[in-house]
Order: C-alpha cells, then sequence, then structure tokens
C-alpha cells in the first residue's frame, strides 16, 4: 500500500482545481507543475509547503495573529462554541447543494485555523455531499499552518483578500464568519449565480465579557446595523436569521476565549485576570447569519 504524503495529496487536489486560480502578481491563469507548485504563464511561481497549503502572497505580510491566538481559537471551537450557528449555515448549504450536479467551490475567507471550513466540509460529506471543494483563505500564515492539518478536499491558502489569487466568477458559496470582508473582491469571485454567507455579531454576543471589559465606556453594547447596511449595499439579501444561545464553559476554556476575542487585545494583565475572577460560567452566543447575491 502505498502511503501519499499530506504534500502530494494536496499537489493533486490543487491539479484537480487549477482553473480556481489567478496569479497575484500578473492576473494569469495557473497551473499545477508535478503537483508540487503552482505557476503562471508569466511563470511566477509558488510551491506547496510540505504540511500541504501554499502561500500565494505577492510579498511578506506581518500580522498580530500568533500561533497562540490560533490554538485558543481550535480549542473553543473544539468544545462546540460556534457548532449551532454552523449547523443553521451548513442546513442553509446542504438544500442548495443537492439540487445541483455541479462542481461547488465554498471559499472561507478570512478562515483564521480552519475550524469552521473543516467541520463544514466534513459535515457535507457525511450528508452525502462530495461534489463540493473548499478553498480556506487566510493571511495569516501561523493559521493556515495549523488548517492544513484538517480536511483533505480543502486548498488552504495563505493569501490576501484585498488582492485575492482566485479567478472571476469561480466561486458558488463565500464564507465570511466573523471576519473583514472585501466586498468588490467577493462580487469579482462569485459565479453569477453565487452567494456569500455572512456571519456578524449580534448585539448580545459575548456579553458577558463586553460588560467587563467595557465597563462605562461607548462600547459597552454593541450594534451591527453599519456592517448590515454596508452589506446590503453590495449584494441583495435573500436570507437573514438571528441564532442566540448559551455555552458553558469552565475556567480553562473562558480563559482561552478571553485570549481569542478582540474585546480584551487592548485590555492589561489584571483586566484578564479580573475577568477570570468573575465566575463567569454561561457565554452567550448571538450572531446574524446573512445570505447575500
Amino acid at each position: 500500500m502505498t502511503i501519499v504524503s499530506k504534500k502530494m495529496a494536496s499537489g493533486r487536489l490543487l491539479a484537480e482545481h487549477a482553473e480556481l486560480f489567478r496569479c497575484p502578481i500578473c492576473k494569469a491563469e495557473m497551473e499545477v507543475i508535478e503537483y508540487q507548485s503552482l505557476i503562471c504563464s508569466n511563470k511566477h511561481c509558488f510551491d506547496l509547503a510540505k504540511q500541504g497549503y501554499i502561500n500565494l502572497l505577492a510579498q511578506g505580510h506581518k500580522t498580530k495573529y500568533d500561533k497562540g491566538l490560533f490554538e485558543a481559537r481550535r480549542a473553543i471551537s473544539d468544545i462546540g462554541f460556534f457548532d449551532p450557528m454552523l449547523d443553521r449555515i451548513i442546513a442553509y448549504m446542504e438544500k442548495g447543494m443537492r439540487d445541483s450536479n455541479a462542481r461547488t467551490a465554498i471559499m472561507d475567507a478570512g478562515c483564521g485555523e480552519g475550524s469552521h471550513l473543516n467541520r463544514l466540509m466534513h459535515t457535507l460529506s457525511l450528508k452525502g455531499v462530495h461534489d463540493a471543494v473548499g478553498v480556506g483563505l487566510d493571511i495569516a500564515k501561523e493559521g493556515i499552518h495549523a488548517a492544513s492539518r484538517g480536511d483533505e478536499r480543502t486548498i488552504w491558502c495563505v493569501a490576501d483578500l484585498a488582492n485575492c489569487p482566485i479567478a472571476d466568477k469561480q466561486l458558488n458559496t463565500i464564507l465570511n464568519i466573523l471576519s473583514p470582508s472585501n466586498y468588490a473582491e467577493f462580487t469579482r469571485l462569485l459565479a453569477d449565480d453565487g452567494q456569500v454567507i455572512k456571519v456578524m455579531p449580534e448585539s448580545g454576543y459575548l456579553q458577558e465579557l463586553r460588560e467587563v471589559f467595557y465597563r462605562e465606556s461607548d462600547k459597552d453594547t454593541y450594534s451591527n446595523e453599519k456592517t448590515l447596511q454596508h452589506f446590503s449595499r453590495s449584494f441583495k439579501l435573500v436570507h437573514s436569521e438571528r441564532i442566540e444561545y448559551k455555552v458553558h464553559l469552565d475556567r480553562a476554556a473562558l480563559e482561552q476565549l478571553i485570549y481569542m476575542t478582540p474585546l480584551s487585545w487592548s485590555a492589561s494583565e489584571a483586566e484578564k485576570e479580573r475577568a477570570l475572577d468573575q465566575n463567569i460560567s454561561d457565554i452567550t452566543c448571538d450572531f446574524l447569519i446573512v445570505v447575500g447575491k
């Protein structure tokens, strides 16, 4: 029995779907060479890492997201923190995919360590949806490095969403879950019948932590009104639903949540300790899922 390396398996998947990509430097079409590299007609070449992901940044880029942050996000995802929200997305997508026999290309824009896309692709496969390929894209190399250990039907890319290395009209679905957007690029990337599924926080999201870190400030409440308006200016809103639930966390999980959430990024260590000492056990998850065409 031949054991195929992660890099080789990823190279084969990339070759199967090379038409999805365009060169981030010159915008030319690309092809895969010997399951090792993605190269354009002008000879700009990008090699697969041994872990199976590909770095498609035209130039180096530093981010504030480190390995510890992605480990914390993975730990929070692994306890099912986001599962009810993801289940609603999967249920919505599954019906549309069953009605089509065509290949479906799904990109998670700002995928981080890949937990959301990994779970979505795995669940769709269990439900009998096999004609789908995932593309996980993030500018943070540490996130993609972690993500590449995941789903075998997903191509993981270090790339800049503002200069996305995906060719025009190649994507059926763009996921954008609690991360920044680039609607001009989303519009370019979507197939004619494609959709953007965006998840944004609602007013109650992590309210227990917001009350600790933003007490007596103008950030102690949150509204997604401007985010929703911005989305609606770019896409026709075809579906919207709010989902709210509580997740029980022990102290260790709460510490991971505090580490990963932007609510704490400007907080001192003393403030983080104070949040841990509040004996918070139940955290509110409150999301708005919107679908645009």
